[in-house]
């Protein structure tokens, strides 16, 4: 990796080197023609050209259905936590949110503002360290919809499977999962993601939206938070977020070279598995989460000492493993290994925390 330091950052995350490196050697002029992809006027052909394979790219890798459109939003995910009551809520008031980390309780909050929401599962009482089992939800058969965060940056859990709201449409948060293993997008009424995680650097949200839940939003909902609108413009009502939309584009090329999504989910658990396997060898480091909630993403641990947990994450830098500091809500450690991070990173990470056991037993 030459210079380059191991990022473990929760997000915005590293991306893939060759991606840098195109990126790199296309910016002052791309692909002859004689000016930057920052400076391209989103209306012109060749930025089109540019947005139209992006899309049909991202189609064909995630298999979006053809009754599903894609949406390119400005905002990340935060903005989705009110769009997506904006444009859903009106079919009955009512919505279900599952509770299970941060910033499903942070969306929970924002859509109180529009409607009548509910509880309908939370893992609170445990310090978000597990997710709920299919028979501990509680599904609103009168609810406009069921929203839930796939992946939980903070607590480091993962859910393992897909709730089953019976004509409820679901609402799924996948920005820190996104692109690590298949997803079945005819299951759901919104999927959305922020970028910066596994697909492209910060500044935008892709959507995944049913089509047939769109044109029934809110009287309030402003015009660029109006899925029907964004499919009829097709993400264009105003300037999209055009450089971040053509890196996604230089993502995708590099997912195909992976194998795929496919590809990606086995190189992920092969990577989770040997940070893992340390804690689960460890007489002392811990992990948050529950065994059967432990994110493939996001791995969780500390020592139990707050000393030893400060010396890990400064000795940790210093060998070129950085943002491995837990977030505030958790302490610890928090290692984040999207699917840019390669195999020798995660590797070496191990590698390092088996030595810091042995330094400091």
């Amino acid at each position: 990796m030459n210079d380059r330091i191991y990022n473990f950052s929760a997000g915005p995350s590293m991306l893939p080197l060759p991606v840098l490196e195109q990126a790199a050697a296309e910016m002052t002029n791309y692909r002859g023609s004689g000016q930057s992809v920052m400076e391209m006027s989103h209306r012109s052909k060749v930025y089109q050209a540019i947005f139209d394979e992006t899309k049909a790219d991202l189609k064909r890798i995630m298999k979006v259905p053809d009754t599903h459109e894609i949406l390119f939003m400005q905002g990340g995910a935060t903005l989705q936590f009110a769009a997506a009551p904006l444009n859903l809520i009106g079919a009955t008031g009512k919505a279900d949110y599952a509770v299970t980390g941060n910033f499903s309780n942070l969306a929970m909050k924002e859509a109180k503002k529009y409607g009548d929401i509910r509880v309908a599962a939370s893992s609170e009482d445990r310090d978000h360290c597990y997710i709920p089992s299919q028979d501990q939800l509680k599904v609103d058969p009168e609810a406009s919809y069921f929203y839930y965060c796939s992946n939980n940056t903070i607590y480091g859990t993962e859910w393992k499977y897909v709730p089953d709201t019976g004509k409820v449409p679901l609402v799924c948060d996948m920005s820190s999962d996104i692109m690590s293993q298949p997803v079945d997008v005819s299951k759901y009424g919104v999927i959305f993601a922020g970028v910066q995680k596994n697909m492209a650097p910060a500044g935008m949200a892709v959507v995944f939206v049913d089509k047939a839940l769109c044109g029934k939003a809110l009287p309030i909902t402003p015009k660029i938070m109006d899925y029907q609108i964004m499919i009829d413009k097709d993400s264009m009502m105003n300037t999209p977020p055009c450089y971040t939309i053509y890196m996604l584009g230089l993502v995708l090329k590099w997912v195909d070279k992976q194998g795929g999504i496919e590809g990606l989910q086995e190189i992920k658990k092969a990577k989770a598995k040997l940070l893992y396997d340390v804690l689960d060898e460890s007489s002392l480091f811990k992990g948050h989460a529950d065994r059967e909630a432990r994110s493939d993403m996001n791995v969780t641990f500390r020592t139990g000492s707050e000393e030893l947990d400060a010396k890990f994450v400064k000795e940790a830098t210093e060998a070129g493993f950085v943002n491995v500091k837990g977030h505030r809500n958790v302490g610890g450690m928090r290692a984040s290994i999207y699917n840019a991070m390669p195999m020798e990173g995660a590797r070496a990470l191990a590698d390092f925390m088996r030595e810091f056991e042995i330094r400091n037993k």
